[in-house]
């Protein structure tokens, strides 16, 4: 584990992780300790990903635990689409009630793994749309390979949502311009510090507009290439994400503090989060 506690982006202004798998097993054994190391370096709020019936339900059961820092989603992930029975989805019509839960998701299509058949995730992202409509809240969206069903999906029900994110951007131009001119936050993750695949993020980054560019870590998962020194668990972690946000900030020729106040207002009008200062 590399000593955050004197590392370079320690002091960042606060900041917030809108979107960290915090339900997943990987963080059994010290997730307290996670929480609060992210709460050292300035991490004020997270957004604990709910991806399945199980996940959503401890992802609610931490924030309860954590009022006011953390907080949860409530969905399926395209990976488990053949897991939203009727019985799950009215299950997470309640859920999603829930004052913890700040968005349904994470939904959308991944046509790249294909865990799930076609039919079955276009079929999981209609209905969890319909649900994100009827509960009024905005969306937390996984979209890999499938852009052109995903969009026209999500075109269809746009009208009827509270807005939402397109969670773990990695795309192109096109993708970039549809999601913004439908509306669309762009959430960005450590991917954009892998040279083989993100290098393209660097650029794009600069047109992504200051109040709909959210930050995310995606933990435990997608743990930045170039960080130095490297946990031996490879393992993600909120507390990286300074790092990125420093990454980003570059990118944009801004300074991070500016990136870390614009972000955070960001997250706290799309999810309606409220404003917690970070003790030191």
């Amino acid at each position: 584990m590399p000593d955050i506690t004197n590392a370079p982006f320690e002091r960042a202004p606060p900041l917030i992780d809108i979107g960290i798998n915090l339900a997943h097993d990987s963080y059994d054994a010290d997730r307290d300790v996670v929480i609060a190391r992210a709460h050292d370096v300035g991490v004020a709020q997270m957004i604990v990903t709910g991806s399945c019936g199980p996940s959503t339900r401890k992802a609610i059961e931490l924030s309860k635990a954590h009022p006011g820092r953390l907080f949860a989603t409530a969905g399926v992930h395209p990976h488990h689409a053949t897991e939203l029975t009727p019985e799950l989805l009215a299950e997470l019509d309640t859920l999603a009630r829930a004052g913890e839960v700040v968005a349904v998701g994470e939904c959308g299509l991944d046509y790249f793994r294909n865990y799930s058949p076609h039919e079955a995730q276009r079929s999981a992202f209609h209905r969890q749309l319909e649900l994100a409509s009827r509960v009024g809240k905005p969306v937390f969206l996984h979209q890999r390979d499938a852009h052109t069903d995903f969009f026209a999906i999500l075109r269809e029900h746009w009208r009827e949502l509270a807005g939402g994110v397109a969670h773990c951007f990695t795309g192109g131009d096109a993708e970039l311009d549809s999601y913004l001119d439908l509306g669309l936050a762009i959430g960005l993750t450590g991917w954009i510090c892998d040279e083989r695949r993100g290098r393209h993020l660097l650029e794009l980054v600069r047109r992504i507009p200051a109040d709909r560019l959210l930050l995310e870590t995606d933990g435990p998962y997608l743990l930045p290439r170039d960080l130095d020194p490297r946990p031996a668990s490879r393992r993600n972690e909120p507390a990286f994400l300074p790092y990125i946000a420093a990454v980003i900030a570059r990118a944009r020729a801004e300074p991070v503090g500016t990136l870390a106040r614009t972000s955070t207002a960001a997250a706290r009008a799309l999810f309606k989060l409220p404003e917690v200062p970070v003790t030191t």
